[in-house]
């Protein structure tokens, strides 16, 4: 009974951790071409590197981090009104038009 229950836990474990990796940052990228977009991510919403005091994936502390990136679609950023480099400020970013 013990080794069923065992080998139970032991299957729940790894679906659990088949199921991080596959909404991992590195995953996302895979899927077409993305590129890291900066000051673009609401609040929590950053796919990772949101600077000193966060550690990553959904850790900005606000709106529009400058330093905090998401991932989208390859040359959409700059479109978006996004960086493709860390920004100081959280200032709400104006697409461009045409």
């Amino acid at each position: 009974m013990k080794s069923t229950l065992g080998i139970a836990a032991a299957s729940l474990a790894s679906l659990a951790a088949a199921s991080l990796l596959a909404t991992s940052p590195a995953v996302a990228q895979s899927k077409g071409a993305k590129e890291k977009c900066y000051g673009v991510s609401l609040k929590g919403k950053n796919d990772c590197a949101a600077g000193p005091g966060t550690s990553c994936a959904g850790t900005s502390t606000a709106d529009y981090q400058g330093n905090a990136w998401k991932y989208v679609a390859k040359g959409e950023c700059e479109k978006m009104g996004g960086s493709l480099a860390a920004k100081a400020g959280n200032k709400k970013p104006v697409p461009q038009k045409g």
